[in-house]
């Protein structure tokens, strides 16, 4: 029987209790972990996954969404203590995660560095040292838009750039449901693009969320947000006004 566990993985950051939503799907011969948290998440997810009774050790896979370092910060560690998993992402992905070019995401922090006022320099300085602290790990099977697997009652792989150029989100056939990564968040209660601040292209964003029309979905998990089910197809249009 396949079943899809949300996994809510609360925790503070600068002060403030945040969380996160990283998705666990299992079925008859394989147990898929969908993003993996920030770095040295692995107790928290482990803890997580006990509270709902998942043994990890049959985990057979990770699926990285994005590879900004609270999607994959933890990719390293899992692959460390549960060797036998195997780590899929983008094909265009691939080159930030196993380190052979610098993360976007730190890119981008370095380049408005010099731009910043002095009173948040500090701040930043210790950003692009949490990002720089993220361990890189070799991508076992890079994914495509269209791709379709048979795990876990089926799924296909839908590339939603925007957010960052390699994003991709997962829908599952068997429940309508789509894994959104960042994509897509909740705030205040409504589906939103995720922070602008940190999309690095609005208008392939967009682009990605009218192509999830063509989609019957009839729910969505947000990395940030958890699970929205209110008129998705309305939602989805509103989002590109």
């Amino acid at each position: 029987m396949n079943k899809l566990y949300v996994l809510e993985i609360n925790f503070e950051l600068n002060g403030a209790m945040e969380s996160i939503y990283p998705v666990l799907l299992s079925g008859e011969n394989e147990m898929i972990l969908i993003d993996c948290g920030y770095p040295n998440f692995l107790q928290l997810i482990e803890e997580c996954a006990s509270k709902n009774t998942i043994d990890l050790e049959k985990l057979t896979k990770l699926i990285i969404t994005l590879h900004d370092f609270d999607h994959m910060g933890s990719a390293a560690d899992l692959k460390s203590k549960y060797p036998n998993i195997k780590i899929l992402a983008s094909s265009k992905d691939e080159k930030y995660i196993n380190g052979k070019e610098k993360s976007l995401r730190l890119q981008q922090a370095k380049s408005v560095y010099n731009d910043l006022p002095d009173d948040r320099k500090e701040a930043a300085l210790t950003f692009q040292k949490l990002l720089e602290s993220v361990d890189n790990v070799d991508v076992d099977i890079t994914l495509n838009d269209g791709d379709i697997f048979d795990w876990c009652g089926g799924m296909e792989i839908v590339e939603t750039p925007g957010h960052m150029p390699g994003h991709i989100s997962i829908y599952l056939k068997e429940s309508k449901t789509l894994i959104a990564g960042d994509a897509l968040v909740i705030l205040d209660g409504k589906l939103a693009i995720a922070n602008p601040q940190y999309t690095l292209d609005i208008s392939e964003a967009k682009k990605s969320i009218n192509k999830l029309l063509n989609y019957d979905i009839q729910k969505i998990i947000c990395y940030h947000g958890g699970v929205y089910q209110e008129d998705i197809k309305k939602s989805l249009i509103n989002i590109q006004k």
